[in-house]
C-alpha cells in the first residue's frame, strides 16, 4: 500500500538527522499532540522508531516539568500572600481588651487563613456560565481517579481524559507534592508514549508504508 503522507517524508527528509529530533520534541510539547501524536508523526515521516520515542518522550516530559514547577511556584506564591493578608486581619481586627490585652481574634480569619486554595480548575468546574466542555469533563473524571486510585493510578489513566500538560497542573494546584507529580508523570508519558510506539510501529509495516 502506497504512504498516505508521502509529502511529510519528503519535507523530513530536507531536514538534517540531527534535527528531526528536535522537531519530534518540539511537537511532543503542543497539548493534544503530546508524546503519543508526535511520536506517531515522526514514525509516518520515516524517523527510526526508536529515535521517534525517545524524542516524543522528551519533548513531553520537558514541558510537564517547566509546568510543574511553574505551578508550584504560583501556588506558593499565592499561599505565602494569602497567609500573610489573614495575618494582618487577624491583627486589625483584635483591639486591645481592657486590661490591655488583646481579644480573640474573630474565627473568620483563622478560617480564611486555613480555607484550601481554590483552584482554577475548581472555580471553572463550578461556573455555571462555562458548560459541559471537554476539559471540565476532563476534570471531573481526572478528580474521581484520584480520590479512587490516588496519583499514581489518576496519572496512568488520564491520558485517555486530559494532557499530561492540564493533569500536571491539576495535581499541583491540588496540592500534590511537585516531586510526586514529576515522577508519575514522566512514568505516564514513557508507558503510554512507547505503547504508541509499539502499535505505530507495527502498523505501519503491516500495511507496507
Amino acid at each position: 500500500m502506497d504512504h498516505p503522507y508521502p509529502w511529510l517524508q519528503d519535507l523530513i527528509d530536507q531536514v538534517p538527522d540531527l534535527v528531526q529530533p528536535l522537531i519530534v520534541a518540539g511537537a511532543a510539547a503542543v497539548p493534544y499532540v503530546e508524546g503519543e501524536g508526535a511520536a506517531v508523526l515522526g514514525i509516518l515521516a520515516g524517523i527510526d522508531p526508536v529515535v521517534a520515542g525517545l524524542a516524543a518522550a522528551a519533548g513531553n516530559i520537558l514541558c510537564v516539568v517547566a509546568v510543574v514547577l511553574l505551578g508550584s511556584r504560583i501556588r506558593g506564591g499565592v499561599g505565602a500572600r494569602r497567609a500573610a493578608r489573614a495575618g494582618r486581619t487577624r491583627e486589625t481586627s483584635s483591639p486591645a481588651g481592657p486590661l490591655g490585652g488583646s481579644t480573640v481574634a474573630p474565627s473568620a480569619a483563622t478560617a480564611l487563613a486555613e480555607a484550601p486554595a481554590v483552584t482554577a480548575v475548581d472555580a471553572s468546574a463550578a461556573d455555571p456560565a462555562s458548560g459541559r466542555s471537554h476539559r471540565s469533563k476532563g476534570h471531573a473524571r481526572l478528580r474521581r481517579w484520584m480520590v479512587r486510585f490516588g496519583v499514581p493510578g489518576a496519572s496512568l489513566l488520564a491520558p485517555i481524559a486530559l494532557p499530561t500538560m492540564l493533569t500536571a497542573a491539576f495535581f499541583v494546584a491540588s496540592g500534590v507534592r511537585k516531586e510526586w507529580v514529576i515522577l508519575w508523570q514522566v512514568v505516564a508519558i514513557v508507558l503510554w508514549t512507547g505503547l504508541v510506539v509499539v502499535a505505530a510501529t507495527g502498523l505501519v509495516a503491516a500495511l507496507g508504508w
